[in-house]
């Protein structure tokens, strides 16, 4: 009874920390439960790749889910779609421009050598796209319907300055190859700047570099996709070694959005390939809202019929095994959330189904304790007989189980995991409480002299049958 004692007081214990856990943590919904962006990537051909073979089309998948990683969102689904498509599920992210910002950018990385003399033409083109960054700002921002041409006009003025721009330059060795890591790192003011970190050949190229322009009031010029963001002067005391360290800093007057997104696309590298948003949509939250209550009634509706047929069928055992369905209910929603779980509707299916797994282990035990009853055997010795009996088959059970959820783990993708994670731990929570929680109640009811009555474990046993 000490024993029984103890784990008594060790289930308890549990419950308080689960409902804890539950009340505090909230839980984590994927994509078809809070809604969230959906992007369709088409990769593109060039004339040096004129075929998107599947080597190609793996290595852009894996850059865009580094980029996917890179913006915190949990469960995102990054999967290749046919021959030369990339389908992206982002869960939470309700601004798909600033997505597709991220995920959809080549991300080219290049440091450049301003030519020299072109100090006096690289102020005027710099004035020049001001004024048509900032006329394309203005638009954008007017409700005039009839803007749409003039933002085209000017986005194509915008890029004729670019160009310009580039040609003032001369291109390095040194460019995105040679990136180790790239963070947003705050000013102390509103503005932000990107913080770089190179590879010991980087850190070389760069010294080199930066010694070169140090105190000729030429600039270092930052270039990402062919459009200088940054161009900062060398300054004269860095004219007998360069900036060494392997560290740099790009100061584009950033907002803290803006050098986040820039880190992420630098970190996760340059696409191999040119690429284009397809498709890119809004999945509603209300349909995450009308799918929740509807698993959640559907999940009720069954746990309680579970309940009902344990009580009518088992008579005393079935309360005790309620009790510990109800238990099993709560240690695994806590293990969701402190493991970060993110619960998808196929995740919630496999959390019924492990329900199904819990019912079916007690359903064995007591089956068999009814065996030994009828045998002839003591109460005590056919509860105990009955788990006995019992383990390897549940054992057996739950081994195949979590070896379907391995495979399903491993070889899929997506709600495919959710599934099978869901459908795991489930059953490695029903495990402890069939054989656990079930065998405790069971024995410390067996303590209560007025509870220990053979007919209440099994109906149309004789009342006189040796207790």
């Amino acid at each position: 009874m000490q024993k029984q004692r103890s784990l008594l007081a060790l289930i308890f214990v549990l419950i308080v920390a689960a409902i804890t856990v539950i009340a505090t943590i909230p839980t984590r919904l994927g994509l078809d439960l809070q809604g969230g962006s959906q992007l369709t990537i088409q990769v593109k051909t060039t004339k040096d790749i004129p075929k998107i073979d599947p080597g190609m089309l793996e290595a852009v998948r894996r850059i865009v889910e580094n980029r996917v990683n890179g913006l915190g969102v949990s469960e995102a689904l990054v999967q290749t779609v046919g021959e030369d498509q990339i389908l992206v599920q982002l869960p939470g992210v309700n601004d798909p421009q600033q997505a597709e910002r991220v995920l959809g950018g080549t991300a080219k990385l290049e440091f450049r050598e301003q030519l020299p003399g072109t100090e006096a033409q690289l102020g005027i083109e710099r004035q020049l796209q001001q004024e048509l960054l900032a006329k394309q700002t203005a638009l954008r921002t007017s409700k005039n319907s009839k803007n749409e041409a003039a933002i085209q006009e000017n986005q194509a003025a915008l890029k004729r300055s670019n160009e310009a721009i580039a040609k003032l330059y001369k291109s390095s060795e040194l460019g995105g190859a040679n990136l180790k890591d790239a963070q947003a790192q705050p000013t102390g003011g509103n503005d932000w700047n990107v913080a770089l970190n190179f590879d010991t050949k980087g850190g070389e190229l760069f010294a080199e570099l930066t010694k070169n322009l140090a105190g000729t009031g030429r600039t270092l010029g930052i270039f990402l996709d062919d459009r200088m963001i940054s161009s900062p002067v060398v300054g004269v005391e860095f004219a007998q070694t360069g900036i060494t360290g392997g560290n740099a800093v790009i100061q584009g007057r950033f907002t803290a959005q803006e050098a986040n997104d820039l880190g992420v696309q630098l970190r996760g590298g340059a696409l191999p390939v040119p690429v284009e948003i397809v498709e890119n949509r809004t999945i509603g939250a209300s349909l995450g809202r009308d799918s929740i209550q509807s698993s959640i009634n559907a999940g009720i509706g069954g746990l309680v019929l579970v309940l009902i047929f344990m009580v009518a069928y088992y008579r005393l055992p079935g309360v005790i095994a309620d009790i510990a369905l109800l238990i099993y209910a709560l240690l695994t929603w806590a293990a969701f959330v402190l493991l970060g779980v993110t619960l998808t509707l196929p995740g919630i299916a496999g959390f019924v189904l492990s329900i199904g797994m819990a019912v079916d282990a007690n359903v064995l035990i007591f089956e068999r304790t009814r065996e030994e009853l009828r045998s002839g055997k003591t109460l005590y010795r056919s509860v105990e007989s009955g788990f006995y009996r019992a383990f390897s088959s549940i054992l057996d059970g739950n081994v195949t189980t979590l070896i379907a959820c391995a495979a399903l783990f491993w070889l899929g993708a997506g709600l495919v995991k959710g599934f099978a994670v869901t459908l795991a731990l489930g059953v490695a929570v029903s495990m402890f409480t069939a054989l656990t929680c079930s065998r405790t109640l069971m024995l410390v009811v067996l303590g209560f002299p007025k509870l220990r009555k053979p007919e209440w474990f099994c109906p149309g046993l004789s009342k006189t049958a040796n207790s």
